[in-house]
This record gives C-alpha cells, sequence and structure tokens, in this order.
C-alpha cells in the first residue's frame, strides 16, 4: 500500500494552525490573487510566511494554489507572485493552466508543481503528459470512478502521484469548469469569483406558456436542479487506498475552524485505522458517521467513485446546509489559575455545556463554571463575536482545542 497523505484546507493562519493540530498531512492555502476562491480570505504575505514557517515546524506540507484560468493580462502578475513564492518556500504549487505551469517551472524550479483538477485530467495518457512536464502529481477530476483511478495508477510512473476529493461540496459542472456565475452575474468562477448559481432555485416555462413557472418537481418552492449533495468517503477509505490514491483531499477552502477540526481529526483516524487493522476500521464506522454528520454538511454522496451519479445525487427541496454544532471558539492562551482564553464567535453562557474536541478524535463536556470579559471582570454570557472571553471549565485546556456547543 502507498503512503496516504491527508490534504485540508485553509483559509486563514488561524485555521491552517487547526489543520495541523488535528491531524493534516498537508494544506493548501490561497494567496491573495491567482487561486479558485476569491472571497475566500486567503493569506497575505506575512501570513503565508507565518503559517509554512509554523506547519513545517511540526511536519506538515503547505501547496499553494494558482489554479485560475489566466489571460494575457495575468501572465506578468503570476510571474512575479511566483518568484515571491519561491523566497517564502512552499511545498507546492496546484496549477491548471499550461502556461502558469511553464513560468511556474521558469520562476521556482525546486517547488513542486501540482496539477490541479480544473485541468480536466481523466485519463492515464494525460498523467503522463503532466509527468514528462515536470509535474509530480495530478489532482483526478471528480468525474472519474475507483476503477478508472485504478487504471491510471497501473499505467502511470510509480513516482507520479494521484491526488483525489473525497469530503465537500461538489461542483455541477465539469471538474469545476462553469460558466453560470459568468452568465447571470459576470463574476468569473474560473478566476475565482464564483456565487454558486447552481445553489439557487430553479423553475421550467414552457415556450408557449411565457411567465408560467413551472417546478421541476410538484414541489411549491421551486427546485433546486444543479444542487449536488455533498462528497463523502468515510466509510470507503479502503477502497480509495486499495485504488492507489496518493493524497486524500478535503473540499473547502472557505470553511470554518470548526468544520476544519472535525473533518480533519475524523478522515485522520479511519485513515490510521485501517492502515493498523481493516478489522478496527470496521469496528469504528459508527463513530466516523457520527462524526462526521456534526460538521455543516448538504447530504451526502460518493460522486462518481462507484460508477455515474444520478438523481439521488441531488438535492431538489433546499441548498441550506444541515448544522447540528455551534462554534464557540478555539482556545488561545491558559493562565496560571487554568482559566482559557478565546475569542468567542456564537453566544453562551455561564451554565451551559461546552464539548471540547480533542485532536485524537475524542471529546470532552465541560460545563462553564465561570466567565470574564477581556478586562477580566465577572460576566454571565459571551453575546458580542469576536469578544475576549476568559472561561472557568474546572481544570485547563490546551492551546489550538476546538469548542463547540450542540443545537
Amino acid at each position: 500500500m502507498r503512503n496516504t497523505e491527508l490534504l485540508i484546507p485553509a483559509s486563514s493562519l488561524e485555521v491552517l494552525k487547526t489543520a495541523v493540530l488535528y491531524g493534516a498531512d498537508a494544506v493548501y492555502i490561497g494567496g491573495e490573487m491567482y487561486g479558485l476562491r476569491a472571497k475566500a480570505r486567503n493569506f497575505s504575505r506575512e501570513d503565508m510566511e507565518a503559517g509554512v514557517k509554523f506547519a513545517h515546524e511540526n511536519g506538515v506540507k503547505v501547496y499553494v494554489t494558482a489554479n485560475i484560468v489566466a489571460h494575457n493580462e495575468d501572465l506578468e502578475g503570476i510571474r512575479e507572485y511566483f518568484r515571491e513564492l519561491k523566497e517564502i518556500g512552499p511545498d507546492a504549487l496546484i496549477i491548471s493552466d499550461p502556461g502558469v505551469f511553464m513560468i511556474a517551472r521558469e520562476e521556482c524550479p525546486d517547488i513542486e508543481r501540482h496539477i490541479s483538477t480544473q485541468a480536466n485530467s481523466t485519463n492515464y495518457a494525460t498523467y503522463n503528459f503532466w509527468y514528462a512536464q515536470g509535474a509530480s502529481r495530478v489532482v483526478a477530476a471528480r468525474e472519474l470512478s475507483l476503477a478508472e483511478l485504478s487504471e491510471i495508477r497501473a499505467n502511470i510512473p510509480e513516482d507520479m502521484e494521484i491526488e483525489a476529493f473525497v469530503h465537500g461540496a461538489m461542483c455541477i459542472s465539469h471538474s469545476g469548469r462553469c460558466l453560470l456565475s459568468n452568465y447571470f452575474t459576470g463574476r468569473n468562477a474560473n478566476m475565482g469569483a464564483c456565487t454558486h448559481p447552481c445553489r439557487w432555485k430553479y423553475y421550467v416555462m414552457e415556450e408557449s406558456r411565457p411567465g408560467e413557472y413551472l417546478p421541476v418537481e410538484e414541489n411549491e418552492r421551486g427546485t433546486y436542479i444543479f444542487n449536488s449533495k455533498d462528497l463523502c468517503m468515510i466509510e470507503h477509505i479502503p477502497d480509495l487506498l486499495e485504488a492507489g490514491v496518493d493524497s486524500l483531499k478535503i473540499e473547502g477552502r472557505m470553511k470554518t475552524a470548526l468544520y476544519v477540526a472535525a473533518v480533519t481529526r475524523t478522515y485522520r483516524r479511519a485513515i490510521d485505522d485501517y492502515k493498523t487493522s481493516p478489522d478496527l476500521f470496521k469496528k469504528n464506522l459508527d463513530y466516523y458517521r457520527e462524526e462526521i454528520a456534526k460538521c455543516t454538511y448538504r447530504q451526502f454522496t460518493t460522486g462518481f467513485y462507484y460508477g455515474k451519479t444520478d438523481e439521488n445525487s441531488q438535492i431538489y427541496d433546499a441548498n441550506t446546509y444541515i448544522k447540528e454544532y455551534t462554534y464557540i471558539g478555539i482556545v488561545q492562551d491558559i493562565d496560571e489559575n487554568g482559566w482559557c482564553k478565546i475569542y468567542q464567535r456564537n453566544k453562551f453562557s455561564v451554565g451551559e455545556t461546552i464539548e471540547v474536541m480533542l485532536p485524537d478524535g475524542s471529546n470532552k463536556n465541560l460545563p462553564v463554571l465561570a466567565m470574564e470579559d477581556g478586562d477580566r471582570n465577572s460576566v454571565e454570557s459571551a453575546p458580542h463575536p469576536k469578544q475576549e472571553i476568559w472561561i472557568n471549565f474546572g481544570e485547563a485546556l490546551e492551546r489550538g482545542f476546538l469548542l463547540r456547543r450542540k443545537e
């Protein structure tokens, strides 16, 4: 069996540190330009330098996305950007555009180059093409089945790596190349500005009856006909590893630290359990399902891994997430008496029970015995987001631990 990497998204330096603490082998991030998540907070140069330093100190790799479909006016800026990245020293660049790939090869010859899923790599000949150009890894097109991935593995060099998405939102368009956002709003999905019109509500209008809007299904609320369920392969880790996938990639560079912590530690445990013993993996299947269900999600599908998708892969009656837990905050500091400092994200009060998420996959339920504000004055609740709060749980925790509350 090949070495298996767990690759986690990070929208900010805080989330990167969470991914590292909760079990990532590698983290992928975007700079302020040239990635496909323009609405994400992304990383300034200073944060990127700090993130790469923190990750490397903890034995974790960092990959930087530069996977836009570039236009002429982008090329010189991309060249300058890669010169900056050469100084920062990430472990790889994720690229979809052949021209951008050539610039990266010229400017950052010592940084690995990975081919983005946006490049639509669906066969082993394409993998071999990119290998000949100097790519060390290709991110599989999401339309590939496990059988196709196994065939690709058998027909590419041993040191060529396959990365595949295993969890998160699914784009409705082929390998993420979508024109809906550009058409409806003028915001180009292939330049990182997608407005996600696939999640909007749609009706059908028959040509001879203009103005009469018919739901695609008999539902007075219309239908979310383009709205895919979220991918989840937590129950199928053995099949992914046996197919020869080197890197299991979680989607979500706009997700919170809470989401990243929950998904990372669950997939980390599932991978490690299977490698320890297939029987241990089977024994813990219910645990994996329960923990993944505590994340926000849209219902789950296995995507194309077991064949073509059908009507069961779509959601027709809503576009909202299922949410069972509220994010409270991250432990930022501990004082000499064991009080924990957080920057609170949602309201909570003295007397409530808070769930502490431990990196090993277990949880600890602790009552809030007392609270103080940033000036160390006693308070009964924390109503304002990002408020500095000190909490007495009756025991000290560790920096970086995530806190949440069941809805």
